[in-house]
């Protein structure tokens, strides 16, 4: 059957705006993935496991009201700064702009509005020039999701857009990472602060917990991340930044046979997994929550 695309209703915002769920289906049918027009939140993604079990791997929240109020950016467009700025501040030309301050010291994910329009007016969180983006979903014949980036700007101003998917490849309800198995192709990492700003060192990972050149399982590696609740950092991938898409990581699951690889352009890559994240309930009622601090 051709690839196929519908849509719903998924409720209103606490401002009566409307909400419309989109469902896209590859040609094939093993590829589900449903997605908001309210910051381009992906809410599903259902794929079979080797046996044809359906499951969604995708971290999510039940309704509007869930996701306006308590989701950690599950799914969602992110802008226009991905990751943290430091103190919230920048200088570009010379001129310094500070940012909203939302995590610590720092400006997280775009500040306190984040990224939940296209067009981000020449001014909001502080951002010099307007911002208009386009951002397209589409699934392949091959069961692939792809999502396109494009943005044009009226001033320079930062710009790094990603999409904020949380993964489980198990289920999203299946409760933890540990018979994930990750590989990740980055012979240093960057070393953070304590409040997860670079501090400028790039380290070999030869030696240390951040060496996931060969397949980790989690299970066993999570805890041994000093302060014991995994890892929210960057890996500087093998070779740096290349002109066609390359090799940089990929998280299976050999119970159910599932897979996830990442490939870019880029020179970097962050690895999130869940730290300081605590959603009791979540979509159907899951229990989402990072692992507590080691002693």
């Amino acid at each position: 059957m051709p690839a196929a695309i519908s849509q719903d209703n998924f409720g209103q915002t606490k401002d009566g705006r409307c909400v419309t769920r989109y469902t896209l289906s590859s040609s094939s049918g093993r590829l589900v993935v449903r997605i908001l027009d309210y910051g381009g939140i992906i809410t599903e993604i259902n794929v079979p496991d080797r046996n044809g079990k359906v499951s969604d791997i995708n971290l999510g929240l039940d309704d509007m009201a869930d996701y306006e109020t308590k989701s950690p950016y599950f799914g969602a467009l992110i802008g226009r700064v991905a990751n943290r700025i430091a103190g919230g501040r920048f200088v570009l030309d010379g001129q310094t702009y500070q940012l909203f301050i939302n995590n610590g010291p720092n400006s997280l994910h775009g500040g306190r509005i984040g990224f939940d329009k296209y067009t981000s007016p020449d001014g909001e969180e502080n951002y010099p020039g307007e911002l208009t983006t386009t951002v397209r979903y589409r699934v392949s014949d091959d069961d692939e999701l792809w999502i396109t980036y494009e943005a044009t700007t009226t001033k320079p101003t930062p710009v790094n857009l990603t999409n904020h998917a949380y993964f489980n490849l198990a289920g999203h309800e299946a409760g933890t990472l540990d018979d994930s198995v990750v590989t990740i192709a980055a012979d240093t990492f960057t070393v953070v602060d304590e409040n997860s700003i670079p501090t400028g060192e790039i380290r070999p990972v030869e030696g240390t917990e951040w060496d996931l050149r060969k397949p980790v399982r989690l299970g066993d590696r999570l805890l041994q991340v000093p302060g014991g609740r995994g890892f929210d950092h960057n890996f500087c991938l093998t070779g740096g930044s290349s002109r066609e898409p390359k090799f940089a990581a990929r998280v299976e699951h050999p119970p159910s046979g599932r897979f996830m690889e990442c490939k870019t352009t880029e020179p970097g890559l962050q690895f999130y997994t869940g730290v300081n994240l605590n959603v009791p309930g979540a979509k159907g009622g899951a229990v989402i929550k990072s692992l507590e601090p080691s002693a």
